[in-house]
């Protein structure tokens, strides 16, 4: 069965916006582990607008399930890993500028540098995914760097799927295939949401994992809204 690692990223991001510590990052990681989460995903960026590099330490101490810890391997970013050794680090080519992901690896043009960090890593244990746009030179670009896993890039699966065109899930399937035979495990994760999750799971052959958080805090929010208003109603009952 696929597992759900849930990206907290925004969380923390709600929490900045005031300072202080509500809402608390760790006590929601650990609650939503206890929801039955299979795993955290954080993404520290260098600006530390959202996920804080401490955070990451702290959650160490906290996640239970697997910790997947995903960003661009700049050094200050490497050497935070490899002090943690999460389960998993994903590999991500984000400019330090990015609002979120937009790409996959080029994973031919960046084979060296791949290959140099991704041994790293495994030399310390610790379990390698690379983010990759579904394209069958790229998986096998990322089969030749010693990844352990590619995570496919959903936002265009997303996009299409959500103007009718379910035609869009077929590249995404042949890359998943072609992955597993290559001998590489398959997670996937952006714009996946409860709109459209049912239908890339049931379609994609061998997903080990999917990494879900914008959609999954703003459905929470509408989801739990009306339960919320009425809290604070009764509680103003005389």
């Amino acid at each position: 069965m696929t597992k759900l690692s849930v990206n907290i990223n925004k969380i923390a991001t709600l929490r900045n916006s005031r300072g202080g510590n509500t809402p608390d990052l760790l006590k929601v990681a650990a609650d939503i582990e206890g929801f039955g989460a299979e795993g955290i995903t954080i993404h520290p960026r260098p600006d530390e607008r959202h996920i804080r590099y401490q955070d990451a330490y702290d959650l160490k101490e906290i996640v239970t399930t697997e910790y997947n810890i995903e960003g661009n391997p700049i050094p200050k970013f490497k050497e935070l890993v490899l002090e943690i050794k999460p389960t998993q680090v994903t590999l991500v080519p984000d400019g330090d500028d990015n609002i979120t992901s937009d790409a996959g690896w080029d994973t031919i043009a960046n084979q060296d540098f791949l290959k140099k960090t991704i041994a790293e890593f495994k030399e310390a244990g610790i379990r390698t995914s690379i983010f990759v746009d579904p394209f069958q030179e790229m998986v096998k670009g990322a089969a030749e760097t010693g990844a352990d896993r590619i995570e496919l890039y959903t936002e265009s699966f997303a996009v299409e799927y959500a103007k009718g065109n379910s035609e869009v899930i077929k590249e995404f399937a042949a890359a998943a295939q072609l992955a597993h035979e290559l001998g590489l495990g398959v997670n996937a994760g952006h714009d996946l949401s409860l709109e459209n999750i049912a239908f890339f799971a049931k379609n994609i052959p061998h997903l080990a994992e999917v990494s879900i958080g914008h959609a999954l805090i703003s459905e929470s929010l509408y989801l739990g809204l009306q339960n919320v208003v009425n809290m604070y109603k009764n509680k103003m009952k005389a």
